[in-house]
């Protein structure tokens, strides 16, 4: 099953992949604001109160997993457009030297 998930991994692209994260980010942040401002407004009981602040600190963690894997995916995609602009360098190169 992890084989079968690393394979279908490798199929995308990192730009959606980077979407698919910063959307993933972008939820977590709603919830988030959802939860402090339940925090903020609600009278809640102690039980309920700890129960929020757990799910607002895991939040966070996830938020900045998110953050450093969309900061890892950008690396990766910066790489991919130099070796991009490389290869179109060279091709380009080949072409005025030997057919123009």
């Amino acid at each position: 099953m992890s084989k079968s998930r690393t394979l279908k991994k490798e199929k995308i692209s990192v730009a959606s992949e980077i979407d698919r994260t910063e959307e993933r980010k972008l939820h977590c942040k709603t919830s988030l604001e959802r939860a402090e401002f339940r925090q903020r407004k609600e009278q809640l009981s102690d039980n309920d109160r700890l129960a929020l602040e757990d799910e607002m600190t895991i939040l966070n963690e996830r938020i900045q997993k998110y953050e450093k894997e969309l900061q890892v995916l950008r690396g990766e995609n910066r790489k991919n457009m130099m070796l991009s602009v490389a290869l179109l360098a060279i091709s380009a190169l080949f072409y005025y030297t030997f057919i123009y």
